[in-house]
């Protein structure tokens, strides 16, 4: 019998693709998730349609057939954005233009990762809640137009759950916990019992790294940060937020410690104009530590959404099935750039430990001390792979021996027609 190639894991993200093959630590390619076409409407920053002429060599590239080669994507897309039409194939974790998409997917298949697509199985991603006809359409594409071997698409989620297997001291593969996914644009609490998201409990935050990254902005500014050059100011703050950044303890104490001890605490950004050239320096204060906690004290920031992080995820998890909670506050996993930062795994567990303990003394307390609560073990958990952790759990999978036979594979499509894709098995589990 001749060896089976990797799998290929393909995970798209509304910002970004990453993109690779089963086994390895890290994905081969990461891009954004753009395509650029020759169109003859292009769509303004405003978001309003503007009528642009179509280009001569657009119009001979129809007249040849060719047209549907004429396109780039990721950054090479972008650097050809003056001269053709940007767009965003996904909106929202969900597929908006799925011919956009078809060739998003041949560019990846064919110039990135350069594979025969027939030779391999493909592990797919999708956001929670997914309707079953856009899993139909996915392998549609996939059987028709390249022709893969066999299909699995996996909730992200449940991906983000099996990444965090590396850290386990216990070793105990399970599929059951929460999940905070917090990307640039939304941050999602996502709690998966046996491998299966509940739906009903899902919740998401209005506060990610694109708010984290203004908020910081918007403090070099209210401190007239005057050596920042205006066209850099959102690139500076971005740089300050990625490099200085942490979760404190106490806000007040903080704040204290700065003010007794400010050299030890206060850094410099060094920068380089984007139109001179000209070296520059920024100090970098309260930005350090002001910027994450608009996690945990969201009122700092913005009047529209006041709920802290860890109340948000004790509320999710309160809202599930009561035989599940205790696994569910167990394993509490996280997932994408914005919860990279330093101690946030440590800040948050203690927050919703303390949520969760003030409610068990209080139920004592109603009891009349007749009622003697077990402690809920509450555990929060980092890991190395966090940013990727996503791609890194369909890595996991994909390497696993019975991967194979969780898949729907091309005779099964042929037999069956894309309908058998609108469910896939849990690993893990009989059916």
């Amino acid at each position: 019998m001749s060896l089976r190639l990797p799998p290929v894991i393909m995970d798209n993200g509304t910002g970004y693709t990453k993109l690779g093959f089963a086994g390895n630590n890290v994905p081969s390619f990461v891009f954004p998730t753009v395509i650029a076409t020759r169109d003859s409407v292009s769509t303004s920053t405003s978001g309003t349609a503007l009528q642009s002429k179509p280009s001569i060599s657009g119009n001979i590239a129809s007249k040849r057939g060719i047209e549907d080669l004429d396109f780039f994507i990721g950054n090479d897309a972008i650097l050809n954005s003056k001269t053709y039409g940007l767009h965003y194939p996904i909106r929202h974790g969900q597929i908006d233009n799925w011919d956009q998409m078809e060739r998003f997917w041949e560019q990846s298949i064919f110039k990135y990762l350069r594979c025969e697509p027939e030779d391999h199985y493909f592990l797919l991603t999708e956001p929670p809640l997914n309707a079953p006809e856009n899993r139909e359409q996915t392998a549609e594409i996939m059987f028709e137009s390249f022709n893969i071997q066999g299909l699995y698409i996996a909730v992200q989620a449940v991906l983000a759950l099996a990444a965090s297997w590396d850290s386990n001291k216990t070793k105990d593969f399970v599929l059951t916990g929460t999940v905070i996914d917090s990307g640039d644009g939304v941050t999602h609490v996502i709690p998966v019992a046996e491998g299966y998201v509940v739906g009903s409990s899902i919740k998401h935050i209005p506060i990610a790294g694109r708010d984290i990254t203004y908020y910081v902005q918007q403090l070099l500014r209210d401190r007239n940060e005057t050596s920042i050059p205006p066209e850099d100011s959102l690139k500076v703050a971005e740089r300050i937020k990625e490099q200085f950044s942490y979760v404190c303890n106490d806000i007040v104490k903080e704040f204290k410690k700065y003010d007794q001890e400010g050299d030890k605490y206060f850094q410099k950004y060094h920068g380089i104009h984007s139109v001179t050239g000209q070296p520059y320096e920024v100090d970098v204060g309260f930005e350090r530590f002001l910027g994450p906690e608009i996690f945990f004290n969201p009122e700092i920031a913005s009047s529209d959404f006041l709920t802290p992080i860890p109340e948000v995820v004790d509320n999710v998890i309160q809202s599930c099935p009561i035989d599940t909670r205790r696994g569910l506050y167990k394993n509490i996993v996280l997932s994408g750039g914005s919860t990279m930062f330093k101690d946030f795994g440590k800040r948050l567990q203690r927050d919703i430990k303390r949520v969760v303990d003030a409610r068990v003394k209080k139920s004592e307390e109603l009891s009349g001390g007749t009622l003697k609560a077990t402690a809920i073990d509450v555990n929060v958990i980092s890991h190395k792979k966090q940013r990727y952790a996503v791609w890194y759990g369909g890595s996991l999978l994909g390497s696993l021996p019975e991967f194979y036979s969780y898949c729907h594979t091309k005779a099964e499509y042929e037999e069956h027609g894309p309908s058998i894709c609108r469910h896939n098995r849990v690993f893990g589990s009989m059916n």
